[in-house]
């Protein structure tokens, strides 16, 4: 679904956003929590968004296109120390009024790093995207700093503070460095667009519905966790 994606553009402020004509997905994470290098390992680029060894330097929203005419909307990191506080301020501002009003969002995936997960910051996300209704599939990332048991241990209680917000809010392992995941995750943004899937992907998908299976990152998920399967191709 991510193949073939490209940059569009980019907005400093919510008045330069494009016009929410196509369904978007947002991703958003805390600075180093390695949101540029999840988007880049799902559309299978190595440069598509800009990963800086400086955390903080995404400043403005991004957009990029998928094939199908959907968008990827790269949100500025949070939570950077650092960062004048003037700055952090109007990153947040920016972000909640985006997620809150943005009428062309279908979902949010959010980016946290495995080793660090529900940090002040991602407990503020998850309470300003509470009130829209609409999905949030979080991204544990560097699950491959992890052992095994250390990232059972963490899925578990990611999920299950999620579970206090909204019982539909998913999660997951994810290594942008081993590509772990990347099946499990894009079964589930099509889904939020609506978009037919390939065996593979519907496999990742149905395994949200029915009992145990293997994750591509080794790991069984919960029964009970819902995912939709693709219903029609987007136009």
């Amino acid at each position: 679904m991510f193949r073939n994606t490209s940059y569009v553009a980019s907005a400093q402020h919510l008045r330069d956003l494009p016009p929410p004509s196509e369904p978007e997905i947002a991703f958003a994470g805390r600075s180093n929590a390695g949101k540029s290098s999840a988007i880049n390992a799902l559309a299978n680029q190595t440069r598509l968004a800009f990963v800086s060894k400086t955390p903080g330097r995404t400043q403005q929203i991004n957009f990029f296109r998928l094939a199908r005419g959907a968008f990827l909307v790269d949100l500025p990191g949070y939570g950077y120390a650092t960062a004048p506080k003037a700055l952090r301020e109007q990153w947040e501002a920016t972000l909640s009024t985006y997620l809150q009003t943005r009428t062309s969002l279908r979902g949010l995936a959010l980016v946290m790093d495995a080793r660090h997960p529900l940090t002040a910051r991602d407990e503020l996300m998850l309470a300003w995207f509470k009130p829209t209704g609409r999905p949030i599939h979080v991204l544990l990332t560097k699950a491959d700093k992890l052992s095994r048991t250390e990232a059972a241990k963490t899925l578990q209680r990611v999920r299950a503070r999620l579970a206090g917000f909204d019982i539909h809010w998913t999660a997951q392992l994810f290594s942008s460095l081993k590509r772990n995941g990347v099946d499990e995750a894009e079964a589930v943004f099509a889904a939020w667009l609506g978009v037919e899937v390939g065996p593979s992907l519907m496999l990742a998908t149905a395994g949200r519905t029915s009992g145990h299976h293997r994750r591509s990152d080794g790991h069984k998920k919960a029964p009970g966790q819902r995912g939709k399967p693709g219903a029609k191709r987007l136009k």
